[in-house]
């Protein structure tokens, strides 16, 4: 394309082209604020201020002063296309110097409540920088400022910095904002505050503002949601969304944090805050220890106040629930939130919410028509489930239909692309987990509900068979496939520790034919180990060539071929051992007094085998205890409701 000069001639259709590239790429703001600045004849000499401007950009103080000496007007003059002036330009370039010399000495309250072209004044520009100083001489000087919201979603700065996830500062904008600002009726300023602070887990604040006004709970924030919704949503601030090793399990549970007291002082520092209200005699223990220990003992200690802060909101917006009716509890999100707790695996929050109102414990979906333990096992979640155990009515909590006639026997059957079992690993154990599931609901059901027909006249055993097609073939793939890969490592084994078995080291004396070494004790060693490896390669073979010729029915995938499995897993991985013991009592018998050479020799030639058996040992330990271990279901839940 060849390069033209810009010129009278062929300006008309240049700017066109600038008119239309802008507009195609979202930015028909710019077009219009300068088509209508030109057409009202208002355009600014920006030419005039242009050296101020570079000044307070660069954080050139005295250039400023001097031009504001001539130009006083100028502090409050609109520098930019953004209507921006000099107190907007100094926040964005970050110059602390600049806007505190603009807001104490030069700028009038009137000033400071500028706002740019988007509706944000400079302090709420400055609250997505998160710079403390500047915005704390900002509102010294008018408090005002805390109150103005922009134009775009109407935000004030506090609910402002809480989105940019600044902790620290929106605790202090918290005790600078007027308590009045953040009523439902000032607006969805309050409830923005709640669901942004559980978003980015500062409960403190929460839990303070819902003290101080209940129904923000059901107030609909700017996103068109409620905070009780976003609370839902949030598994990962209440412990069952946490997974704990088990010794991490063992301190979470001795640490003990002081009740809280209503955290009414919201501290700017975050530090000051948990060290406040962290405190427990536990701690003292860990003083003298490894920093990397008191490093875990800290994080676990924050993630307790954590927990606690979540629950002390969660019970304080559960409490005015029983006070509305139907309606209202509709209109502020009480059942949507319950439903997508139930989605998101938020146990705490199912089990205090109708705890709080069992009335819940009824409520339907609409326009499915679930209820909330058709939903529990829509979506797999076995904890939300095992809340049935707890109620003495079981089989009538189980009963109901959906609009397509599906009962909750027919909600296991179904299987989607959506159903929650990524996690699980390997096709055959995600075919049974959702056996077990399906077992596990039909145990529970009424009879009648086993030969009841949907609106596709299918029983509820049909839709699972099914539904899980594709899922059984993927299992049976990967049965084999693993079946083979082991097969051919324990047929190795047999090989070699049955050839061993007749070549001992060190031969045979030519006078008697027995072993030369027969009297040693590393040799009874060889021996032992050498025939403890080739009888528990030849086991694992054989549970293996079971799982290759099995004829891989629905219910088999439940015991039978995890169970093969498990067998045949443990055998190589026991005969891989002891032929390592093997190899190594070889090793001492053909170089006695060398160990100089033998442990390097044992240490090598045990990398690969170990490594073979860590890549596969997690496999071994995730089938048994998908098989043996205590369950997915707490079958002794107590009474709850």
């Amino acid at each position: 394309m060849a390069l033209e000069v810009l010129g009278n001639d062929n300006y008309t259709s240049w700017s066109a082209s600038i008119r239309d590239y802008l507009l195609a790429h979202n930015l028909s703001d710019v077009v219009e604020t300068t088509r209508e600045r030109r057409a009202d004849g208002k355009n600014q000499d920006y030419l005039k201020y242009a050296s101020f401007l570079k000044a307070v950009r660069n954080g050139d103080l005295d250039a400023m002063k001097a031009f504001l000496a001539l130009h006083p007007e100028a502090s409050s003059a609109k520098l930019t296309f953004g209507d921006q002036t000099a107190l907007h330009i100094a926040v964005l370039a970050g110059h602390v110097h600049i806007v505190k010399e603009l807001v104490e000495r030069i700028m009038s309250n009137e000033t400071l409540e500028m706002q740019d072209v988007e509706g944000y004044t400079a302090l709420a520009r400055a609250t997505s920088s998160g710079d403390f100083r500047m915005i704390q001489c900002m509102i010294d000087k008018n408090p005002k400022l805390v109150s103005i919201p922009e134009k775009s979603v109407g935000s004030i700065p506090v609910v402002i910095s809480m989105c940019f996830d600044s902790k620290e500062l929106s605790r202090y904008l918290y005790r600078r904002t007027p308590l009045m600002d953040l009523e439902p009726e000032k607006g969805h300023h309050g409830a923005s505050l709640i669901s942004f602070a559980i978003y980015t887990l500062t409960l403190d604040i929460a839990v303070d503002l819902i003290r101080r006004r209940p129904n923000l709970a059901f107030a609909i924030d700017r996103e068109q949601r409620s905070p009780l919704y976003v609370l839902a949503s949030t598994p990962d601030a209440f412990p069952s969304g946490k997974k704990f090793v088990f010794w991490k399990r063992w301190i979470y549970s001795w640490i003990h944090i002081r009740p809280s007291r209503a955290t009414a002082e919201i501290r700017v520092n975050i530090q000051n805050l948990q060290e406040k209200t962290n405190r427990t005699s536990a701690r003292a223990l860990f003083q003298q220890l490894d920093p990397n220990l008191l490093s875990v003992f800290k994080q676990l200690s924050e993630m307790k106040l954590l927990h606690a802060h979540s629950h002390e909101l969660l019970s304080r917006m559960c409490k005015p629930i029983s006070n509305l009716n139907a309606e209202a509890r509709s209109k502020g999100g009480v059942y949507a939130a319950i439903f997508r707790a139930i989605k998101e695996g938020n146990f705490e929050f199912v089990y205090e919410i109708v705890r709080a109102n069992p009335d819940l414990l009824y409520v339907i979906e609409f326009p499915t028509k679930r209820t909330i333990f058709m939903l529990a096992v829509l979506h797999r979640q076995a904890k939300i489930f095992s809340l049935i155990y707890g109620l003495q009515q079981i089989k009538t909590s189980l009963s109901g239909s959906d609009t397509s006639y599906n009962n909750i026997l027919h909600i296991a059957g179904i299987f989607t692309e959506s159903t929650p079992i990524q996690h699980i690993p390997g096709a055959a154990l995600q075919m049974q987990r959702e056996l077990q599931w399906f077992k596990e609901v039909e145990r529970l059901s009424p009879p009648m509900l086993q030969k009841a027909l949907n609106s596709g006249s299918l029983t509820p055993r049909q839709l699972f068979t099914r539904n899980h097609e594709e899922l059984m073939k993927k299992g049976e793939e990967w049965m084999k496939n693993t079946a083979s890969s082991c097969t051919v490592v324990g047929a190795l084994i047999v090989t070699i520790m049955f050839a061993a078995a007749f070549t001992v080291p060190g031969g045979n004396d030519q006078n008697t034919g027995l072993p030369m070494f027969l009297d040693k004790k590393v040799f009874i060693l060889f021996v032992i180990f050498d025939s403890l490896s080739l009888f528990s390669s030849s086991a694992s073979v054989l549970m293996f060539l079971g799982i290759l010729t099995a004829r891989y029915a629905e219910d088999d995938f439940l015991k039978s071929l995890p169970k093969k499995m498990i067998i045949g897993l443990f055998a190589l991985f026991f005969s891989i051992t002891t032929m390592m013991v093997a190899f190594s009592a070889t090793l001492l018998i053909m170089l006695r007094g060398k160990s100089s050479i033998v442990l390097p020799i044992i240490c090598l030639a045990s990398l690969p085998v170990t490594l073979f058996v860590l890549m596969q040992f997690p496999l071994l330990v995730d089938m048994t205890m998908s098989t043996y271990g205590p369950g997915i279901f707490k079958k002794k839940m107590e009474r709850w409701v």
